[in-house]
């Protein structure tokens, strides 16, 4: 073999080792790198444990409101059907429909001519027992008869003053008269019609003030008593109204686990009308510094409850005691201060000790 085919030779074998060489590299780098770090260990074993990312907030003073949402009715203050007690044909009717009327305002009238002819023949007869009662008795002074005939006499006046009574209570009820003051509505019947007592006329509605009828959970019972101050709005009016409890039904309603309250508003201008529906806002308790926390930190367990607090760069377990409610936190009286780091979120993931990463907001308040 010449020295040319030798160095010809040699060259394609150098280049085909090179070849070789950068296509296994990359297999043989991670055991070549083993290799050289086995004498200290796997590095991920000597690491510890992972922060976890979690939110955090400093707890200042908050303000807490305990409010009860509910919705409820107006009610008229007062609202009777107008009807006669007895029956007749309508002779008169004195109202308009949708006036103001007055207490004992005669709103419409039926016959009664034939009851008003009683009435005379009973007066006529009431003033001749009269005469011969002031005749007995001047005998009787003067023992001129016995006690028994002046006795049948007085007994007889007093049956005829009776029956006079009688009459005049039949003839009463042929007025119907407004039982209170407030609005007549719409009118039913018309003179000449003939009536019983179970035909309304009209209905009688008084507005000023006007109630406001709802319930609450029977947990509140205790706290609503007479005078508890409300707020209502209803939809299409913007003004809130301001209203007072008069009233608490003393029974809780054993299907609804609910009570019943009415409250009063004093519809001056009787804008409000009965029947509405009103959505009612009741502020049980007011707070402005407390230790109030989101709910989602809490973590309930059998013996209580407890939260997570941030302290030297991990968490802490610390079991509180809670007092007021509401549908986004909870007031603590018990294990918190004000200061206090509190973690809001992953409380599900953490473990007492953790190390954590904390991302810290403030809350301008409840």
């Amino acid at each position: 073999m010449t020295s040319r085919k030798k160095v010809r030779v040699l060259f394609y074998t150098v280049i085909t080792i090179a070849v070789l060489g950068i296509i296994a590299y990359p297999k043989v780098r991670p055991l070549l790198a083993g290799n050289s770090n086995s004498p200290q260990g796997n590095p991920g074993q000597q690491r510890g444990p992972q922060a976890l990312n979690v939110q955090g907030m400093v707890i200042t003073p908050q303000h807490m409101s305990e409010l009860i949402n509910s919705t409820g009715t107006l009610l008229s203050d007062e609202e009777a059907d107008l009807a006669f007690e007895t029956a007749g044909r309508i002779v008169g009717i004195f109202f308009d429909e949708g006036t103001r009327v007055r207490k004992g305002d005669l709103m419409a009238k039926i016959n009664d001519r034939p009851l008003q002819a009683q009435l005379q023949r009973l007066t006529a007869q009431k003033r001749l027992v009269e005469e011969r009662e002031f005749r007995q008795r001047s005998l009787l002074e003067r023992d001129a008869i016995s006690q028994e005939s002046y006795d049948q006499v007085a007994t007889e006046l007093q049956v005829i003053e009776a029956d006079i009574s009688l009459l005049e209570a039949r003839i009463a009820e042929t007025e119907l008269r407004a039982p209170f003051d407030g609005i007549v509505g719409l009118r039913y019947l018309s003179e000449g019609s003939y009536v019983t007592p179970n035909i309304k006329i009209a209905r009688l509605v008084k507005n000023q003030p006007i109630k406001i009828e709802f319930s609450v959970p029977e947990r509140y019972s205790g706290q609503i008593t007479e005078g508890f101050p409300i707020n209502f709005r209803m939809d299409g009016i913007a003004n809130t109204f301001n209203a007072r409890v008069y009233a608490v039904e003393p029974k809780i309603d054993i299907r609804t686990r609910t009570i019943s309250v009415r409250a009063l508003y004093p519809n001056t201008n009787e804008e409000l009308s009965p029947g509405r529906f009103a959505q009612i806002n009741l502020q049980l308790s007011e707070i402005n510094d407390a230790v109030a926390i989101p709910t989602e930190a809490v973590i309930p367990e059998m013996e209580g409850e407890r939260v997570f607090v941030y302290r030297s760069g991990r968490a802490q377990s610390v079991n509180i005691n809670t007092g007021l409610r509401t549908e986004s936190h909870i007031q603590v009286i018990g294990g918190l201060e004000f200061g206090d780091t509190l973690l809001t979120t992953g409380v599900m993931q953490l473990r007492p000790g953790m190390p954590v990463d904390i991302y810290l907001f403030q809350e301008n308040g409840n």
